[in-house]
């Protein structure tokens, strides 16, 4: 690091040219005096200005390039009576802009304003509503001189203009503005915007490696616990999984369990649905089936523990008066239990123990954790350093998380925890799956949660899905509809089917016998793809690779908005989201070799290109060079394919090479699904290459750590129509130093 003084702001002479339209002239200083100092690396440096405080950042390329600038007519407010703050900062007119996480719309968010306030929003507009359930002040820039990160480091209620606003004294500008806190932020540049995404999650910590299962099928439906007979109804769905063969390994059972009357007590069981809640329990244990229970932080007025809650302290406060702050809740009013408050985190550990692992639940799910508590004298207790709710709302969450977490370690050491959290701030990866939110059941929702979905990756939370079919709506979608969504579902890293109708529907995979084996067959195709989904959730892990990226990330000038999505960097996923379309229009990045059709082997060359999309069919292409891990599941029976299944079932590598000669390489990644052991050396590394010219492709394996997989040696095979010879040399050498491999020493690119 080092830092230079200027006697007066013309000393600078690298100020940067503006990259728009307009040039970039220093604004006349009201002091003839005026300092400046830059402080800096070798490749990223900020000029800094003062009368009045401005900021230039700059990357280093062939030279000093701007990446970002402070307005220079007024660039930071502090409001001392109203403790508003706010930064602006000059907004080139070909400057796009990405991030802020779970955001309605369009993945690009150029030209509009966005609340960051977490709510409870039933039913949203995937296209237009905002704000919605998490808090990810991270906003991505791509500017001409490459991209520029901003992660404001504020948990109060804030707001983003991308440049929907304007103002006759200034130059276009965007701006954020937090009610409360300090302007505290983070910088971060990169050659393109998919570059951020691995430095915030250096920043804000790597995404949770989960257990093998958690990519599994999740079923999941109100309807079920909400009936009077819920236990009934949830071993219904054990026998329909049987007599439709459709692959599962866990169900999110919803909050219907806990009801007493109208209302739903966290941490209850209604003894009238779940007579022996073990029992229940127990046959989803052994039909090999997880059980993740909804948990809400909140308790209402009326909860049979409510008193004894109240008397230990546990709760949120009220500044005055120092009772529990009441608010609307679901059922009623309630209190909702402070995580900064080391009685409620005991509190709550204590009965995640009692009421769900003891019961043979092992997993939860961290439900309405919004906190909308919209008081200003609502308090909390700091950690012995009380702190208004309004300056840390989101935390909550994920202080909530983190102790459902700790309960989970603590009741089984040597397990990874699975689990699930609707709301809270970036960070919230580093414990648990998320998704977004009580969607509706339309075709627009599937479009824009597919948008929604990237967007969310490529700001941290990478290990994300969507509720198939839609939570919220008036009825169940069409056949089509779910049909299509299904197919989409699949190929993210959460998939869940979960539905609360108001015609009391539910959306199962059964749900039309007409579509039954099309929604099987897009089921068992994402568990033939577990060994590549596993592989990208390593990488996601312990390499901050994000599971899902843009289209762009492999080629900068697709830029235009897209319902297309990358697997990786290698697998293209082509949903279609359109009702009454038998085809599928396509802009294939511009990669060495172009691109394969998944199912068939059909060469495309990049550029766009129209493929049959019949609704049994979800057009996946393949980049060409790499090789997609996969497993040979057992024809359809009366047993359920679980992830088990997988872990037992042969393994292959197909490899989508192009013809002729060339080298390709790639890299895959074992272990036992469920411990830490391969931080121990208890892994299986493989990295491969393969040089092949017009008849023969020879594959050189090397393997590293003493796992020896189920499943037994890989094999490699050719991508359909490629007729060539294939040889592959093995290389078995398990780790010596039983220490975890390196990127650097496995060979990944």
């Amino acid at each position: 690091m080092t830092t230079t003084v200027a006697d007066s702001a013309a000393e600078i002479t690298s100020h940067p040219e503006f990259s728009g339209v307009y040039a970039d002239e220093p604004v006349d200083s009201p002091d003839p005096d005026e300092k400046a100092f830059i402080v800096g690396t070798d490749s990223l440096r900020v000029i800094i200005r003062d009368c009045p405080l401005r900021m230039t950042w700059q990357r280093r390329t062939d030279g000093w390039v701007t990446v970002s600038e402070d307005r220079p007519t007024g660039a930071y407010e502090i409001g001392s009576r109203t403790g508003r703050v706010a930064h602006h900062r000059v907004r080139n007119l070909d400057d796009r802009y990405y991030g802020l996480g779970e955001k309605a719309g369009n993945l690009e968010r150029t030209g509009r304003i966005f609340d960051m306030r977490c709510l409870d929003a039933l039913g949203y507009d995937a296209g237009s509503t905002d704000p919605l359930y998490k808090h990810v002040p991270f906003l991505m820039t791509r500017t001409a001189n490459g991209a520029f990160g901003i992660f404001y480091d504020n948990l109060s209620a804030s707001r983003f203009n991308l440049g929907a606003e304007v103002d006759n004294y200034h130059r276009p500008f965007t701006s954020w503005q937090a009610d409360h806190g300090d302007i505290d932020y983070w910088v971060m540049t990169a050659d393109q915007v998919s570059g951020l995404t691995p430095q915030i999650l250096r920043l804000t910590g790597d995404p949770a490696f989960l257990p093998r299962w958690a990519l599994g099928y999740s079923g999941s439906t109100m309807h079920y616990t909400d009936a009077p007979d819920a236990s009934h109804q949830l071993l219904k769905f054990i026998d329909l999984l049987r007599e439709h063969s459709i692959p599962c390994d866990s169900f999110q059972l919803s909050s219907g369990y806990t009801t007493i009357g109208p209302r739903r007590y966290v941490f209850t069981w209604n003894r009238d649905k779940f007579p022996q809640p073990t029992d229940t329990t127990g046959k989803f244990r052994d039909a090999g089936l997880h059980l993740a229970a909804n948990i809400k932080p909140a308790l209402l007025t009326t909860h049979p523990y409510y008193r004894d809650a109240a008397e230990a302290g546990i709760f949120v406060t009220d500044s005055p008066t120092g009772k529990p702050v009441t608010s609307m809740f679901w059922g009623g009013h309630g209190s909702n239990v402070d995580f900064t408050n080391p009685r409620g985190v005991q509190w709550w550990k204590d009965n995640v123990r009692r009421q769900l692992i003891d019961m043979g639940v092992e997993s939860t799910w961290n439900d309405n954790n919004e906190y909308e508590l919209w008081s200003e004298d609502a308090t909390c207790d700091g950690f012995g350093h009380p702190v208004e709710l309004d300056r840390i709302r989101p935390v909550q969450a994920l202080l909530m998380n983190r102790a459902s977490y700790e309960a989970q370690r603590e009741a089984a050491p040597a397990e990874r925890p699975f689990l699930i959290s609707r709301s809270g701030p970036l960070g919230l990866q580093r414990y648990v799956q998320t998704w977004s939110g009580d969607n509706s059941t339309s075709w627009r929702t599937l479009r824009y949660n597919t948008r929604m979905g990237v967007g969310m990756s490529m700001s941290g939370l990478v290990n994300f899905g969507h509720d198939v079919g839609g939570f919220a709506g008036t009825a169940r979608p069409s056949p089509e509809l779910f049909a299509r969504w299904v197919a989409n579902g699949v190929m993210h890293p959460r998939f869940t089917i979960h539905s609360w109708h108001d015609d009391g529907s539910v959306n199962e995979p059964w749900m039309y016998p007409g579509i039954t084996d099309i929604v099987r067959n897009m089921i068992r195709l994402r568990y033939r793809l577990i060994p590549f989904l596993y592989t990208l959730s390593y990488l996601a892990a312990e390499r901050r690779e994000p599971i899902v990226n843009p289209v762009f990330s492999l080629d900068d000038s697709l830029l235009e908005e897209s319902d297309d999505f990358l697997l990786g960097r290698d697998l293209l996923v082509a949903s279609v989201v359109e009702e009454g379309q038998a085809t599928r229009t396509v802009t294939l990045p511009d990669v060495p070799g172009g691109w394969f059709e998944f199912d068939t082997g059909i060469h495309h060359d990049p550029g766009t290109v129209t493929l049959d999309a019949p609704l049994d069919r979800l057009p996946l292409l393949v980049r060409a060079g790499a090789g997609i891990p996969q497993c040979t599941l057992p024809e359809p029976t009366d047993e359920i394919i679980t992830t088990q299944t997988v872990e037992n079932s042969p393994h292959r590598i197909v490899l989508y090479l192009p013809d002729g000669e060339g080298h390709s390489e790639g890299f895959f990644f074992d272990d036992d699904g469920h411990t830490d052991g391969y931080r121990d050396g208890h892994g299986y590394w493989l990295t491969w290459t393969a040089d092949h010219d017009a008849t023969t492709v020879t594959v050189h394996t090397h393997v590293e750590g003493d796992y020896q997989p189920p499943w037994g040696a890989m094999d490699f095979a050719l991508r359909p129509s490629d007729d060539r010879t294939i040889k592959v040399i093995s290389e078995l050498t398990p780790s010596a130093s039983n220490q975890h491999p390196t990127a650097e020493n496995t060979g990944r690119p």
